[in-house]
């Protein structure tokens, strides 16, 4: 491939997502540090990006999306699902659901049992605060002067203070806030909005910066693969408008393209299984066996229930009245349903009693729909989505191709551990136990997915297999550690190759208990410090 020269540069970071804007934010703060930050996609300057219930128009529009599916589930009973990854500045966080979650302090503390010395919550805790602008202001937990701004949400739904009255009965307490390293519990989801509009990473770390003079970003610059000099990272190959370039590093190459494309750019640059690589005619540099294996993700079980007495979205959305006052009260206020995140409401709890903490994580929206991207239903109802906290099932991300324009084959494997088809069955009867509460017997609940009729285990998992989705947090395909599997080391280097990193999802030993943009934040956060002592030698 002809190249045309793109300069040399100290740092080059492929992915303007959630972790390459807080690197390109953190590493150009040194004015001799020459960055060059490089994303696929566009401008996130979108209507639907930043009004928060754009994520419904969002997510499947190939201008901010990379529009992909996984391959055909067993565990689905043969669905293949959409698989959306943000292909716009700002990443994910430009079509993600905006709740910012930790998980809890447990993860970390497992991360660091692993072997990965440095990543236990207390460790971790001061670069969470480091990014954060808390909206209640500073505390042990909380920080408030970074740049990611993390508020309440600017909406209430009287059904969902019913669903916490109803989570009590079970034994569930109230909180206010999930992020303080136990998340058990009942609440609202807090988000990263500001003042009604979705706060991504763009506005959050690359506005404040992007006029500094030694910092470049280039978009639509698709990443075909690294350069090296022995095994040492010296550069990258990507194409911008049909034109080849060939952009040096001179200190790192940080690769933050998430958990599907980073390990789809590793692969193409020969770094990964040899079994995968060799039959596909790319060049081998290096035979790591855990590129693009051990995929997790969090899939969630869509129970839907019909009630009455309540108002939700449907039946505003249904009337033309109700239509009209979702829109003044965003315009006038921005607030109301236009401002809502994905799922306004979470409970935090153990679908049985031997788990050492919450398990399982509900996202309870007054809304419900056959499928994403369907209308609405015309009656009142609540879709009472659970998942599994802590997946013990695993997938992979492997290229099928060495041409870098097609997508990697995405397997993630869903309910194929055994555990996990236990907690599948566990959480479909829990929420039913959930919506058989005296709270919500007022509102006369009646199951409409999976059904009333569906009982026993093999009729429960089955129906698990047919109404899951994914909540879009795949983790863990070029994972730190310090065993002969693991990718990165604890410092976030690729093992085995000199001047290359990785920050992004990818590098998570385990799935967090919870949504994952906070998590990948803080892993940038923590990257950018040991980047910087490391090209300060």
């Amino acid at each position: 491939m002809l190249t045309q020269d793109f300069g040399d540069w100290d740092v080059v970071i492929v992915g303007a997502g959630s972790a390459g804007c807080v690197l390109a934010n953190r590493l150009s703060a040194d004015p001799k540090c020459k960055v060059l930050l490089l994303e696929a996609g566009g401008s996130d300057n979108r209507l639907w990006v930043h009004v928060p219930v754009g994520y419904l128009y969002a997510m499947g529009d190939p201008s901010l999306d990379w529009c992909l599916k996984t391959e055909a589930e067993p565990g689905l009973n043969g669905r293949a699902l959409n698989y959306p990854r943000g292909r716009v500045l700002g990443g994910c966080s430009s079509i993600n659901g905006m709740i910012y979650m930790r998980g809890q302090a447990r993860d970390y503390d497992l991360w660091r049992q692993m072997g990965n010395t440095g990543w236990g919550w207390d460790d971790v805790l001061p670069y969470f605060k480091r990014s954060e602008s808390y909206h209640g202001g500073a505390d042990a937990a909380h920080g408030a002067t970074g740049e990611l701004r993390v508020e309440r949400q600017r909406l209430a739904w009287p059904i969902l203070d019913a669903v916490a009255e109803a989570a009590g009965e079970l034994g569930i307490p109230r909180s206010d806030d999930f992020n303080r390293g136990d998340n058990e519990g009942a609440g609202y989801f807090e988000v990263n909005q500001r003042r009604g509009l979705r706060w991504n990473a763009r506005r959050a770390f690359l506005d404040p910066v992007r006029r500094r003079p030694n910092l470049r970003i280039v978009t639509g610059a698709e990443v075909a693969r690294l350069s090296f000099a022995g095994k040492r990272a010296t550069g990258v190959i990507f194409r911008q408008e049909g034109t080849a370039y060939h952009a040096r590093a001179g200190g790192e190459v940080v690769l933050s393209a998430g958990a599907i494309g980073t390990p789809k750019i590793l692969e193409l640059s020969g770094i990964g299984r040899a079994d995968i690589l060799k039959p596909l005619g790319i060049d081998m540099l290096q035979d790591t066996q855990g590129v693009g294996e051990n995929l997790a993700d969090h899939l969630q079980i869509r129970t839907i229930f019909r009630i009455t007495g309540a108002r939700t979205l449907n039946d505003w959305y249904a009337s033309t009245l109700g239509k009209l006052k979702i829109g003044l009260d965003y315009a006038l206020k921005r607030s109301g349903p236009l401002a809502m995140a994905p799922s306004q409401f979470g409970i935090f709890t153990r679908s049985a009693p031997e788990h050492e903490t919450p398990n399982i994580e509900y996202h309870v929206q007054p809304l419900s729909l056959d499928a994403f991207g369907q209308p609405l239903h015309r009656f009142p109802a609540l879709t009472v989505s659970v998942c599994n906290l802590r997946p013990e099932s695993r997938g992979s991300v492997h290229v099928t191709t060495a041409d870098p324009g097609k997508p990697p084959a995405i397997r993630p494997n869903y309910l194929s551990a055994p555990a996990d088809q236990r907690v599948a069955v566990d959480s479909i009867r829990h929420a039913r136990a959930l919506m058989a509460t005296k709270r919500m017997a007022e509102f006369q609940p009646v199951e409409i997915k999976p059904g009333p009729a569906v009982d026993g285990e093999a009729a429960l998992l089955q129906a698990a297999g047919d109404i899951s989705t994914t909540i879009f947090h795949p983790v863990s395909t070029a994972r730190m550690g310090v065993d002969d599997g693991a990718v990165v080391s604890p410092e976030l280097t690729v093992n085995g190759i000199a001047g290359l990193s990785i920050a992004d999802a990818s590098v998570m030993p385990t799935i967090t208990s919870g949504n994952t943009h906070a998590p990948v934040t803080m892993i940038a956060e923590k990257a950018a410090e040991m980047i910087i002592a490391r090209l300060r030698g």
